[in-house]
């Protein structure tokens, strides 16, 4: 468990563009469930190497034509009951952190592991989703 004080920046990076932040496994279950049409799920992370470019990058990816219609965050080391039920959502994929899921109507459509992130720039990972955003928003 990271101290609250470390993290709130990084939490903030995402809810200050309109992520709403979960932090219990309810919250990822009516979300994921009930949401229609495209769902954004970003595991926040505090690892630099990975995770300080994808904040970016996922910010980044906002800026396309089409976008998802929900965002949300769960913060992995800090928000664990939320981040442990949105890996159920993600399997057959491993436990990642950083990792972002899209969904539609409830089903993972489109998936960016921790390698997938880790080493690219952030307009790599911008292009990744908007690619996946143009394909399924």
């Amino acid at each position: 468990m990271y101290p609250q004080e470390l993290v709130r920046p990084m939490k903030e990076d995402l809810v200050n563009v309109g992520f709403k932040e979960l932090i219990n496994a309810e919250e990822v279950d009516e979300v994921i469930q009930n949401t229609k049409g495209t769902l954004l799920v970003v595991v926040n992370s505090v690892c630099g190497c990975a995770a300080g470019n994808m904040r970016p990058g996922v910010k980044l990816s906002l800026k396309n034509d089409k976008i998802p219609s929900s965002l949300t965050t769960v913060f992995a080391g800090v928000d664990a009951e939320a981040t442990n039920q949105a890996r159920k959502y993600f399997l057959p994929y491993p436990p990642s952190s950083p990792s972002i899921g899209l969904f539609k109507d409830g089903k993972l459509i489109h998936f960016l592991e921790r390698h997938h992130i880790e080493g690219g720039t952030a307009q790599m990972i911008a292009e990744n989703l908007s690619e996946a955003y143009n394909e399924y928003c």
